[in-house]
């Protein structure tokens, strides 16, 4: 356990700038692991990230739950969706060769944040969509704090089933894929975006560890893991008080700053 002790700091980072950005801290986790592990199977590493994803997002979502961000509504439906293919993702780790797994890993990091990068979201835009400005209501409305949202709900279950499948066989819990199509596909304002990511998180990335802890894969990744949780609890109380201090633009901006450079780096050691 000694020679872990040094992932309770890397464990707060990971929880505060997670939860700041609604991600669960998978996009930074994941990389370490890849690149301290080299050895190690994507299923292990995989298993390691989405059970500290599932302690952060918790520990997030208990804090957004308190600000009266979370849309439950839109979170249980699209978590429900995400289920089956964070199952499946799970599942599927097992069959992927490291060098694929850090190709694919890389790759899609850096087209999330090319897309954010060249497609910048106007304050016009975000404050038409922000019911809280002024935004028309809908038929299909879930409410947050009293506050009535418009959203897809068809394309908002299709891309959760994706977005399940993706996050746990990457291990990324699903955030870094679900808080752009929130905001980008489904017009949530940047914070119930992020809120309401934490609670999908927890869910899926719950449901991914349980699969990987019955296979048996999570074995080699427990005190690594325990060490990690100590850390992302306490961050992630402090990113969500750092959230009520950042605008949505700046988020937006960080995360496509961070996907870009965690893609980069995990690429480079595929080819």
């Amino acid at each position: 356990m000694e020679q872990y002790l040094w992932f309770i700091p890397l464990g707060v980072v990971v929880g505060a700038f997670g939860t700041l950005i609604g991600v669960g801290g998978g996009f930074l986790l994941m990389p370490v692991l890849l690149l301290l592990y080299p050895g190690d199977s994507p299923a292990l590493l995989t298993s390691i990230s989405l059970a500290v994803v599932f302690f952060n997002a918790s520990s997030g979502s208990w804090a957004y739950h308190r600000m009266r961000r979370i849309d439950y509504k839109a979170g249980l439906l699209f978590s429900a969706a995400a289920v089956p293919g964070a199952i499946l993702g799970a599942l599927t780790a097992n069959y992927i060769p490291r060098r694929l797994f850090n190709a694919v890993f890389g790759f899609l990091m850096i087209a999330a944040s090319a897309y954010l990068l060249l497609f910048p979201r106007r304050e016009s835009e975000s404050q038409a969509s922000d019911p809280r400005r002024g935004g028309p209501p809908s038929p299909i409305g879930a409410h947050t704090a009293g506050v009535p949202l418009s959203y897809n709900r068809t394309l908002g279950v299709g891309l959760s089933l994706a977005v399940g499948y993706l996050s746990s066989l990457l291990g990324l819990g699903g955030g870094i894929i679900h808080v752009p199509a929130l905001v980008r596909l489904l017009n949530f304002p940047v914070h119930i975006a992020t809120a309401t990511s934490h609670l999908i998180l927890a869910i899926t990335a719950l449901t991914g560890t349980v699969v990987h802890v019955a296979s048996g894969v999570f074995a080699g990744g427990l005190w690594r893991t325990i060490a990690l949780a100590v850390g992302v609890l306490p961050g992630a109380q402090l990113g969500a008080r750092l959230s009520s201090r950042v605008s949505g633009r700046w988020i937006i901006r960080a995360l496509a700053v961070a996907l870009a450079s965690v893609g980069l780096r995990i690429l480079l050691t595929a080819l």
